[in-house]
């Protein structure tokens, strides 16, 4: 059974609308100054429109992995139950709107009677959105997607992945480290996978490249139920909080 509402403009055609050129060319350095100021309005109207989306789907939990994990596998199952316990505990599960992991975590909330959304990102390939968000949003540009994920999501769930998810994972702890955000738990699911990140945060500490409390908020498990622990102890409290901000809904914006 599929749950997905989709936001208006949020349906990719995804290889019909693909253009990988625009971001491509403006990491390429200095153009015209026409060009750089159209490229800033198209990143500043997509940064407004994830905004108008995301306003009402309340305090997230963001589940990152691979959009590479078939239904039926081991981790499509654990992702499944993670995004059901997240959703039991009032949070909205917030995935990056694809197959594998993130269309199990969005259908495990759904199953659960929860919230679940999705910001995608439009890419020639792996990326088609999954069917089981109430609401989705597709991004141009990575850093608006990570921007947006960062900024409605009260704690990170990181399960089996590739480069990508490793990108989430560290730019969590950087932002930690540096105080951006606060009380942001980030739970690794499956220990064996994530072994061997664990070597280069003990040679960190032992060379006073990071400080203990950065790993303050970090936990390594094999247990969904100690996971979903974890996100209460942190979480839990500004979630709460943020639920006695009740925000009116304008009917000129649409809304």
């Amino acid at each position: 059974m599929s749950a997905t509402t989709q936001s208006k403009q949020e349906i990719p055609g995804q290889n019909s609308v693909f253009n990988g050129n625009e971001e491509k060319y403006f990491l390429e350095g200095p153009r015209s100054r026409i060009r750089e100021f159209q490229f800033v309005l198209n990143v500043l109207f997509e940064f407004i429109r994830g905004f108008r989306v995301f306003h009402f789907t309340g305090p997230c939990i963001a589940v990152f992995g691979s959009a590479r994990v078939k239904p039926g596998s081991e981790h499509y199952e654990m992702a499944m139950q993670m995004g059901a316990g997240i959703a039991r505990m009032g949070f909205t599960v917030m995935t990056g709107g694809g197959p594998g992991i993130m269309e199990a975590a969005n259908r495990g909330a759904i199953l659960a009677g929860g919230k679940s959304v999705g910001c995608n990102i439009r890419l020639p390939h792996e990326q088609l959105p999954n069917t089981w968000t109430q609401t989705l949003f597709s991004c141009k540009y990575f850093f608006v997607r990570k921007v947006l994920m960062f900024k409605y999501s009260y704690g990170f769930v990181i399960m089996p992945g590739g480069i990508g998810t490793l990108d989430e994972f560290f730019e969590a702890l950087t932002l930690i480290q540096t105080h951006k955000i606060l009380n942001f738990p980030i739970v690794l699911i499956n220990k064996s996978f994530w072994e061997p990140v664990m070597p280069l945060f003990h040679k960190m500490l032992e060379e006073y490249m990071i400080e203990p409390e950065v790993l303050k908020y970090l936990l390594f498990t094999d247990s969904v139920e100690e996971g979903l622990a974890h996100i209460r102890e942190y979480a839990f409290a500004k979630y709460q909080l943020k639920r006695k901000q009740i925000f009116r809904r304008f009917f000129m914006l649409g809304e």
